[in-house]
Order: structure tokens, then sequence, then C-alpha cells
């Protein structure tokens, strides 16, 4: 008997284990799970690394040659410094990125004949490096909620989620009868206008579950109104507030 699909938001923030923990875990030395850790972390988060890299650079192959020097540090546990009580995660990585693109960046400039200079870091706009962090970072946190959205789908027979909602981000001007054609399509099974209406009212709910869990994972102290404060930051509440159910905020109780 296949488990039932939930039925509307269901999070619970204080009952899941932050991203901290894990960066904790990572630069432990006297945890076993120290390597997978930071492998974990490194996985979860070099899309982001590597547009704020290329930012930096302004230059594709130096970007990834960087990258990939940056990465090799995270894993080796370079960013043990890093303290929930000094700032967000994102913002402590940030900084550690930027200045181990730096210094891989003189290294390399030293260790070889290069046309790049280091004090372009200095030089070129923080502002501009900050907005491509945040754009970075806003894209690596769509892509994992549509990831989990596309795990969910596979782990309820009943539930369309992933591919309502993509066939509406692909297709935004269809109207629900057209919307259910190409359900139909896809899945091979009727569907009415008023059935693709409410699976995709309900793909929507849980997409918006999923991002607000993603950005709570980044959070020393995820409270309802911090999430709030980091979704409006990466310009990302906009496109689900609609979706949060009245009293949200009491969910974490």
């Amino acid at each position: 008997m296949s488990t039932p699909e939930p039925d509307g938001f269901v999070s619970r923030f204080d009952a899941q284990p932050t991203r901290w923990s894990m960066v904790q875990r990572a630069h432990d030395k006297s945890a076993g799970d120290g390597p997978a850790a930071r492998q974990y972390l490194v996985m979860r988060y070099s899309p982001a690394i590597r547009s704020y890299v290329r930012a930096i650079t302004r230059n594709e192959d130096q970007a990834d040659d960087i990258t990939q020097d940056v990465i090799v540090r995270l894993l080796q546990g370079d960013f043990a410094g890093a303290d929930p009580h000094k700032g967000r995660f994102r913002d402590l990585l940030k900084t550690a990125v930027r200045n181990m693109t730096r210094n891989v960046w003189a290294k390399q400039k030293v260790r070889k004949s290069v046309e790049f200079d280091v004090s372009q870091v200095e030089q070129a706009s923080i502002q501009e490096h900050d907005a491509a962090w945040d754009e970075g970072w806003q894209r690596n946190l769509l892509s994992l909620a549509w990831r989990r959205l596309e795990e969910y789908q596979e782990s309820y027979a009943s539930s369309n989620a992933h591919t309502v909602l993509k066939l509406r981000t692909d297709f935004p001007d269809d109207s629900s009868e057209e919307l259910a054609k190409r359900l139909e399509s896809v899945l091979h099974k009727p569907f009415r206008a008023d059935q693709a209406r409410q699976q995709l009212r309900r793909a929507r709910v849980r997409f918006a579950e999923f991002l607000v869990e993603e950005v709570a994972d980044m959070l020393e102290a995820p409270t309802p109104q911090r999430i709030e404060e980091e979704l409006s930051s990466l310009g990302l509440l906009e496109q689900i507030r609609d979706c949060l159910p009245t009293g949200w905020a009491n969910l974490s109780n």
C-alpha cells in the first residue's frame, strides 16, 4: 500500500537540522563523517560558487580553474572559521569564496605568466559581485526546490506536482483547458480543467514548502520571520507569497 500524499503545507522548521550542523561536522576533526560532510556542502553549493567566481574573474576559463581550486580548499576544511553568530551562512561562504579566489588568483599569477591582475578583485564593483552572488544563490535554491519536487512526485504515485508545475512554467499563458490537454499528453490519462487547476495549486504549495525549507536550512535559528526576510532579500518571497497558508508562521510551533 502506497504512502498517502501529504495534504497542504506541512513544514516544521524547528525539527529540521540546519546546514550549520553540517558545517560544524565538516570541520570537526574528531567527526568520522567530516569528509562526507564537506563533499555534501561543496556539491550542494558549487553552482553558486562558480557563478560568483566567474563574476569576479570575468573569464570562463579562469573561473573554471579557480573554482576547482576553491572547491579543493573547501573540501580540505578551509571553511573552519565559519560561525553562525557572525552572520548568515551564505554571507560567510561568500566572503570565504572571495578571499580564496583572491589568494588562488595571486598564486596563479606568481606561478605562471598570466594576463589578469589580482587588484581587479578590489577594483571591481563589490555591489556588482554581491548581486552576482545573490543571483547565483537564488538559482541554486530554486534548482534544489525543483529537484525536491521531482523526487516528491516520484515518491507518491498520486502526485503530478513536478509535471504540472513544469508545464505551467514552460507555458505560462495556457488556459486551464490547455494545461489539462498537455497533462493528458504527458501522463497518458484524462484530465479536466478543474483537475488541472487543483493539481497546479497543490504543486505550487508543495514547491513553496520546499523552497522555504531550503532557506530555513541555511539559517542558524530559522524562525518564520527570518525565513521571510531571507526570501525577500533574495527576491523569492513574491514568487510564493500566495502559496503560504494563512498563519503559516505558527507551523513552527
